[in-house]
């Protein structure tokens, strides 16, 4: 049989096919998908953890019983998992451990591109890299293997298009291995417990695995060489091998899937028998820096940029340019302007972060953000958070810079506020918070409740009161929660209600000490009925003044221009699109001449 599946859809496909029992992520585009798709199948435990630290240390509990286990995360995620890995690759394994990550060259939904193959070589663990999504499945249960083989976890490194981008799947030899022989905790102290004296005797073990896994990247049929014109020879792996193989079908490939450790001894071979030799790689010089090392002449990144993702036109300009490729190829054309249709980033229509940052604008606030949608507040005309690192540092940095105010005498009376949505402060926000109410700080915290994971795809949070596999659970009560850390002062406030919002974030602003504030408001894309009826503009009382449109709301555009008949300047009314209208009111609150009301007709579905 065959299927048209992502990269994500494949890798949950094959390790449910590799008898995977337990499954723990924290959503993370480009690898969200994978949990969501493995949670389908029967007879598997899935979840979403707080966060990605957490995540690992579950499935390394799971691993630890005899049962394989799948943890997945975006590649800024494993730096947050980098702490239990780190230790884990001392202690190894008992059933089988992939860690599925999920890089994103070109920083599509993320704030970094870093380079994850790298951690491979950081903990010393084996890496495999699928080309597409016959791979991504493939791979799966070699790479279950390969960690109960060698008693290590397994990182199989995925980029964005491997993630998302579809291809056809041969699973006519499917079938569901059993590793039950394999279930069952059995204390071992000397390897399940890192106290110095243990962790002193098992990294010479560790040094003694890599070695042995090298041996097995040499035969392993994951790097093969296609042979063709030898002139020129190019070493690549994942997606870039799809983007060679399109650009020049003629030359000779080596083409890697198990890099790490590499397969030094084929290179080696490759490279002599080629004339010139290229490496095609994304981002960081990897292989490049590996093959210099050797000693291998080379030629890489002097032609192929460390920046952003590569496609087919990015190698083909770079084998241009290295005088490989003399003919310029149909696929190179660069898109006609009609055909390119740039869309600038925007909160959804009735979004209810919209209110809570229109009215921060309005108090000239500090405001540290954090990692989510509201992050796009940033964009005109809302303009309202000054910084943005990673997750849960909203809190640390608000901290961090209050302290620094008053160590340093600094006057500034701008109040200063963190915001964080519920997710990101169930991630790694708590910490931050206790540290503020500890230390004492000065800090204004605005914690966006829509119960959901929204930026990612609407997934559950330990807020939501349901778990990733559909099961009713306890809703975590923020405001308890709060109080439970020692915040005094916990309120609530309606985003839509936009002059009650600044009321209440002025009198917060006005109090010393750490307070926290709770804006509630649901997903606008998990409701599917108008908030309030829809909304339309009076184009005779419309005095031009833009108002509604600082709100950044993409129902409302500005409109033809008005000939004044009484002699002043024409202006441009607004109007509000009736399809993308949820009627949230908040256009209609901030309208000085009341030319806003609710519309008396109703667009057809």
């Amino acid at each position: 049989m065959k299927k048209l599946l992502s990269g994500n859809e494949a890798v949950a496909l094959g390790a449910f096919e590799s008898g995977v029992k337990v499954a723990s992520a924290y959503p993370g585009t480009p690898s969200t998908e994978i949990m969501e798709n493995f949670a389908r199948y029967e007879g598997v435990y899935a979840e979403w953890a707080p966060n990605e630290k957490v995540a690992m240390e579950v499935v390394v509990g799971s691993s630890m019983a005899g049962v394989r286990a799948l943890t997945s995360l975006k590649h800024v995620g494993l730096n947050v998992a980098a702490d239990p890995l780190m230790t884990l690759t001392y202690i190894g394994i008992k059933g089988g451990l992939v860690i599925a990550c999920a890089d994103d060259p070109g920083m599509h939904s993320s704030q970094n591109e870093q380079d994850n193959r790298f951690y491979a070589r950081f903990a010393q663990i084996p890496m495999f890299e699928p080309c597409d999504s016959q791979e991504a499945r493939d791979m799966m249960p070699l790479a279950y293997e390969v960690s109960e083989k060698f008693d290590t976890p397994v990182l199989m490194r995925l980029t964005t298009r491997i993630s998302h981008s579809k291809g056809v799947v041969d699973t006519s030899d499917s079938k569901v291995s059993d590793t039950s022989e394999r279930y069952g905790f059995e204390s071992d102290l000397k390897k399940f417990v890192m106290i110095p004296a243990h962790a002193r005797a098992r990294h010479p073990k560790l040094l003694e695995r890599e070695q042995a896994l090298q041996k097995i990247s040499e035969k392993s049929d994951l790097n093969f060489i296609e042979w063709a014109d030898r002139s020129v020879g190019v070493i690549t792996s994942g997606i870039s091998y799809q983007y060679v193989k399109e650009v020049l079908p003629d030359v000779s490939i080596l083409k890697l899937g198990f890099t790490y450790p590499l397969p030094e001894q084929k290179i080696r071979d490759f490279a002599k028998q080629v004339t010139k030799l290229f490496v095609v790689e994304e981002l960081e010089p990897y292989l490049e820096a590996k093959l210099r090392e050797y000693g291998i002449e080379v030629a890489g990144k002097k032609f192929f940029s460390r920046i952003g993702e590569l496609s087919p036109e990015s190698v083909g300009k770079g084998f241009e340019k290295a005088g490989v490729l003399t003919e310029k190829l149909p696929s190179l054309r660069p898109l006609s302007a009609d055909v390119q249709m740039p869309r600038p980033p925007l909160m959804c229509a009735a979004c209810p972060h919209r209110g809570l940052y229109f009215a921060l604008n309005k108090l000239k606030a500090i405001v540290h953000g954090d990692i989510g949608c509201y992050t796009l507040s940033v964009m005109p005309p809302l303009k309202s958070i000054e910084t943005c690192l990673c997750m849960g540092a909203s809190i640390s940095m608000a901290h961090g810079m209050a302290k620094a105010k008053a160590a340093a005498g600094i006057d500034d009376q701008r109040p200063i506020f963190a915001t964080i949505g519920d997710s990101t402060f169930f991630h790694s926000g708590i910490n931050s918070l206790t540290d503020v109410v500890f230390n004492q700080s000065n800090v204004n915290v605005v914690i966006l409740d829509n119960r959901i994971t929204a930026m990612t795809g609407a997934q559950v949070n330990p807020g939501s009161g349901v778990t990733l596999q559909g099961e009713p659970t306890a809703a975590i009560d923020l405001e308890k929660l709060v109080r439970s850390l020692g915040v005094e002062r916990v309120r609530a406030l309606d985003p839509y209600d936009i002059k009650g919002t600044i009321e209440i974030l002025k009198e917060e602003a006005a109090i010393e000490g750490p307070s926290v504030m709770i804006s509630r408001g649901p997903c606008v894309q998990m409701t599917k009925a108008n908030l309030n009826p829809v909304h339309q503009v009076n184009e005779t009382d419309c005095i031009g003044c833009t108002l509604c449109l600082r709100l950044g709301c993409p129902a409302i555009s500005q409109g033809d221009v008005i000939s004044n008949k009484d002699g002043k300047k024409p202006i441009h009314y607004a109007c509000i699109d009736p399809v993308l209208c949820r009627g949230c009111t908040m256009c209609a609150q901030v309208c000085k001449s009341k030319a806003i009301s609710v519309k008396s007709s109703y667009p057809k579905e």
